[in-house]
């Protein structure tokens, strides 16, 4: 059996501020990326932060996409999560550091569900 899902964490740099300071256009751009990957549309929300920054999640049938902005910084952190075997998140992951105009994207995928090994876990206490 294959993972269930595949996540990608990935963080943007050099944005304009511009950019991830406006939330109808973050807003547009993430649910574009999800359609741009074949995904399904189900649920948006987005909220702006004063004086700046924004925060969103695309809920897709095959998972989500989310967004937490820091515009003084030209910083995005983006989380691309999708199940299945239809929608490839890098597809995403891509659109957005193009569209977001990132001058730099560091990323790391992560398999989600994945019933092929034993993982054992450990309580930690805080």
């Amino acid at each position: 059996m294959s993972a269930l899902g595949r996540q990608i964490l990935a963080e943007f740099y050099g944005c304009p501020p511009d950019i991830l300071n406006d939330i109808q256009r973050i807003e547009r751009t993430m649910v574009d990326a999800a359609l741009e990957a074949g995904a399904e549309v189900r649920e948006v929300a987005f909220h702006k932060f004063s004086p700046q920054g924004v925060s969103g999640v695309v809920v897709i049938s095959e998972s989500h996409l989310a967004i937490h902005t820091w515009p003084e910084l030209g910083y995005a952190a983006i989380d691309v999560f999708t199940c299945g075997e239809t929608v490839d998140p890098w597809v995403s992951c891509n659109y957005l550091k193009e569209h977001f105009s990132a001058d730099r994207m560091s990323a790391q995928e992560i398999l989600r569900g994945n019933f092929d090994f034993e993982v054992s876990h450990k309580a930690v206490n805080f």
